[in-house]
């Protein structure tokens, strides 16, 4: 095993023999009409292509001693086209072009400098706006939870649930490849980073529903993330007192092989010390990941894409008070603990991807991806407890202590969980476009071996009696009558499962871009099909069948008014996963079916000016009506299936985004969303789905000083109504529909750019080196707002009384960062 590890290893980190192409290359820098240098342009010839960097500079392999066309596009700039030249081999021509901004008409769909239309409904969000905006978990998914539709209350984990789903109902590719995260992790705090590497990010796109047939099988989101194809070499080197990270972007002399890698360092010990509960924390992150692209000919290119990772969360928790309750009647939870928690995440990918340019119209590319993780999570931990009301009197020496006592108990949680899952993949894609219209195919093989043991405890202790389950053969009358029954756990699971699951999926998808008259039509129309089979050593072998129809219409009016009109819809499927098969108890039940939604979604998109700059009024509503459902609870992040289709479900809602430059040279924006979403488990009546956020609004905004431009601010304000606050243990979910607290949250980031594009110093200048410097700190909480995630739930032993303690998230943190490129 440590061979095959050094292995993996050594394909991870270390550069591969270079051959030489029949290829020239073009270079230069690329203007805008100011003379400033325009970054992100993409440069297309034939099957190559580049993005221009943040000073402008290019990089292009194109064929040689051969007429070809060169293309330069930049959403919201009029194209620049070179034909009908030739270039010798091993030539480096240079080419310095200046992009003109305007309205310009592309494949029919029109383009403003706010962005493309977007047909697919996908929306597009900078890697510059990634990198920047504040939070407590920086990146990609930070961002994501400021768009409409996409929701979570907590800082601390990079899951986020989209209109009415859960955190397992999302996909994410990265250049194509599906990626994975660990199974067992119960908690945000526990969770660390997420798979993708926002400095390693060329593109990011998202679709919060009614995407195409070439997705997955999922039930509610795609995050498709492009990593970038370097043109030079680059190292990007950012740090906080959160942690550290390197990116190193490498090209060969000959331009045919290129490297993007990046290393991550976390540690959670400043967020996690801001909490309620005290204690010894020692939350430990690292990632490596890399993206290398081979270009062996001008028609083959191979592609790796690696990670390993390795997750250390270690846990003593001291002591907890916990205030809550009315004005009126001031509760107080007082928790001390012995003992602690031990969690090990360990996680290892890698994928190969080739691609194949038969010509200009037809590609084909091929996958194979090996994911593996091993997780462990140990815990014992003693808490005694007590509950009661609290001192309010200003001028006593005990204000905020506990008078009395109202509940007084012990509680021990014990695990031993351990899981080893490898999951196999091979899939093969084409492409086949000409004049407007796309044909797309697609087939995949998975398999999912996952062993799992799973071992839980929890014991409670009240006022000296062993509390039992609510079960009839635990009834008894004491403390009147001695009850000799043996002494069990007050919740327990103990299970070990093996499980194989076999995976065949395919699709087909057919799209066209026509007029109507005056008007541009576009359509999609697609259809998905799945098979899949569950078994296992003491399992009986369970298989399954789905298919699953999807089609997108869009209609650009040719009217004086830039506006774009869409309607997605169709069925969404989701096969279960290992998660989705195991039961309360920990069983695995292979009968499981896959829980469908029926989907339509209407969208319109509308750019306009104002103040003499382009702003874009995007809204969508929509309607999901779920059958099969697969009812669960959700504790943090955590989510535990019922593993029974006893469920219908339905959701409904509508999002609202207006985005531009509020702000000159800036992009912000405000995001309104409503939901609402309700489920009826075995005929019994709709109740509210565990993420049933009501309303969701977002603000991103950036500014800075006219006098120091160099000096920015960067804003996120999140206000989400209260998720349901769940129930207790053997509780009926039925009876418990109280909601926790609004999420309210402000983080706020001061950055000053010492060096950037627009800002660069002589070469006898320190700061000469320095492609990009800046400095600043960030304000996480900035109003120290008090948001809970869960619910603990204690009983008061006169009135028997389950109270309802809120498990309150992060306050106010001070985080100082710096960002440096060369």
């Amino acid at each position: 095993m440590k061979r095959l590890d050094l292995l993996f290893l050594l394909l991870l980190i270390c550069p591969v023999l270079i051959l030489q192409g029949q290829t020239a290359t073009i270079t230069g820098i690329i203007l805008d009409e100011e003379q400033k240098p325009l970054p992100d342009v993409h440069i297309t010839s034939g099957p190559f292509g580049s993005f221009s960097d943040e000073s402008g500079f290019y990089l292009l392999q194109v064929s040689s001693d051969k007429t070809i066309s060169i293309r330069f596009t930049h959403i919201g700039h009029k194209s620049v086209v070179l034909e009908n030249i030739i270039l010798t081999t091993n030539e480096t021509f240079s080419f310095n072009p200046v992009m003109k901004t305007d309205v310009v008409q592309v494949d029919g769909v029109v383009v403003t400098p706010t962005g493309e239309r977007s047909v697919e409904g996908i929306t597009t969000i900078t890697p510059e706006t990634v990198l920047n905006i504040p939070g407590a978990n920086p990146g990609v998914e930070n961002v994501l939870k400021l768009l409409p539709g996409v929701s979570s209350n907590n800082e601390l984990s990079t899951q986020y649930a989209v209109r009415g789903g859960n955190y397992d109902e999302n996909l994410v590719y990265i250049n194509g490849i599906e990626v994975y995260r660990p199974f067992l992790i119960r908690s945000g705090q526990q969770e660390g980073l997420s798979f993708v590497n926002s400095s390693m990010v060329q593109n990011l796109e998202f679709s919060s529903g009614g995407f195409q047939s070439r997705y997955g099988d999922k039930l509610s989101s795609v995050l498709d993330i492009t990593y970038k194809n370097p043109s030079r070499f680059g190292v990007y080197i950012e740090g906080s007192l959160l942690g550290a990270s390197g990116t190193v972007e490498t090209i060969s002399k000959d331009r045919s092989f290129s490297t993007v890698s990046g290393i991550r360092y976390r540690d959670n010990s400043l967020l996690l010390e801001s909490q309620q509960t005290r204690a010894n924390y020692s939350p430990r992150f690292t990632d490596l990941q890399t993206y290398l692209t081979w270009r062996l000919s001008n028609r083959f290119h191979l592609n790796f894409l690696g990670n390993l990772s390795r997750n250390l969360y270690r846990n003593e928790p001291i002591t907890r008070q916990t205030n809550f309750g009315t004005i009126d009647n001031p509760q107080a939870l007082l928790v001390f603990y012995e003992g602690q928690e031990r969690n090990t995440y360990t996680t290892e990918f890698g994928a190969l991807k080739a691609d194949y340019f038969i010509n200009d119209q037809l590609t084909l590319n091929f996958t194979t991806s090996i994911y593996h993780t091993v997780e462990e999570e140990y815990s014992d931990v003693i808490a005694q407890y007590e509950l009661g009301p609290v001192n309010t009197d200003l001028e006593s020496e005990t204000l905020g202590d506990l008078t009395s006592s109202r509940g007084v108990g012990t509680q021990f949680n014990r695990s031993r969980n351990d899981l080893d899952a490898l999951i196999f993949n091979l899939a093969h894609r084409g492409r086949l476009g000409n004049d407007g219209k796309v044909l797309e195919w697609g087939l995949k093989y998975s398999n999912d071996d996952i062993r799992d043991r799973i071992r839980e405890a929890e014991f409670i202790d009240s006022t000296g009696f062993s509390i039992r389950p609510p079960r009839p053969e635990f009834t008894n009358n004491q403390p009147l009558e001695p009850f000799t029954a043996p002494l069990v756990p007050f919740e327990s699971i103990s299970a070990q499962n093996e499980v194989n699951t076999h995976r065949v999926s395919g699709f087909i998808q057919y799209s066209s871009l026509q007029k109507w008259g005056d008007n541009d039509i576009y359509y999609n129309i697609g259809i998905r099909a799945q098979h899949w089979s569950v078994g296992g050593p003491q399992l009986i072998t369970s298989s399954h069948t789905i298919f699953s129809p999807r089609v997108q219409l869009a209609l650009k009016p040719a009217w004086q008014d830039d506006m774009l009109f869409r309607l997605s819809g169709g069925v969404y499927q989701q096969p279960p996963f290992y998660r989705e098969l195991r039961d309360q108890a920990g069983e695995v039940q292979p009968t499981v079916k896959a829980q469908r939604s029926y989907h339509i979604v209407l969208g319109h998109e509308y750019s306009f000016t104002l103040w003499n700059r382009a702003f874009k009024l995007t809204s969508e509503a929509y309607f999901k009506d779920l059958d099969k459902v697969n009812p669960y609870t959700l504790d943090d992040v955590r989510i535990r299936y019922a593993a029974n289709n006893n469920a219908i479900a339905y959701a409904y809602g509508a999002d609202v985004r207006m985005n531009g430059a509020f702000v000159p040279g800036t992009e912000s924006w405000v995001s309104l969303g409503y939901l609402k979403t309700e489920e009826n488990i075995d005929d019994r009546g709709y109740i509210s789905r565990p993420t049933d956020q009501r309303l969701h609004v977002a603000i991103l905004f950036q500014d800075y000083i006219p006098a120091i431009p160099s000096l920015r601010m960067y804003l996120n304000l999140v206000y989400n109504t209260g998720l349901p606050g769940g129930s207790p243990s053997y509780a009926d979910p039925y009876d418990f529909q109280n909601r926790l607290r609004d999420y309210r949250r402000a983080d706020l980031g001061i950055s000053y750019i010492f060096v950037d594009a627009e800002n660069r110093y002589p070469e006898n200048h320190w700061l000469y080196r320095f492609k990009e410097l800046v400095l600043g700190f960030e304000i996480f909480n900035l109003f120290n707002n008090q948001n809970a995630i869960t619910n603990t739930w204690v009983r008061d032993v006169d009135s028997k009384q389950q109270f309802a303690v809120p498990n309150f998230m992060t306050s106010r943190v001070l985080n100082l960062k710096f960002s440096m490129r060369f």
